[in-house]
């Protein structure tokens, strides 16, 4: 699809939030938008509480993996969000860089993560009215 939106979701760990945004966009983008996550220092694995709140509105987040951003290296992208990476966040290759000041809710407890996750939605929905 030429109209297609290609976006990448970028946070330290690629384990909370840039895997909640990319499942996000997946729901809310359907066919017009290709979303990916990644970290700057990926932890290899997805949180299970992650999981756990996806879960609760019916998408299965153990489809995904936590991967580094080396894998998008010479990619271009209709934009990048970093969240809560500041500096360590390398410059992708984006038409538009956007920066969410969102807090990491590992440890986090249930509601305060589903606070979080639910805040994340409202921004990529935000996000795509806008690409």
């Amino acid at each position: 699809m030429p109209d297609r939106r290609k976006v990448v979701f970028v946070c330290v760990e690629n384990s909370n939030r840039s895997q909640m945004a990319e499942a996000f966009a997946r729901i809310h983008g359907g066919d017009r938008v290709e979303a990916f996550s990644a970290g700057s220092r990926p932890s290899g694995r997805v949180n299970p509480k992650a999981v756990e709140a996806m879960k609760e509105i019916g998408y299965d987040l153990t489809t995904h993996t936590s991967k580094g951003l080396e894998e998008f290296n010479g990619q271009e992208f209709d934009a990048t969000v970093t969240m809560g990476c500041g500096d360590e966040c390398p410059l992708v290759v984006a038409k538009q860089r956007v920066e969410w000041q969102i807090p990491d809710p590992k440890a986090l407890p249930p509601e305060q993560f589903r606070e979080i996750r639910n805040l994340i939605e409202s921004k990529v929905k935000e996000l795509l009215s806008a690409l």
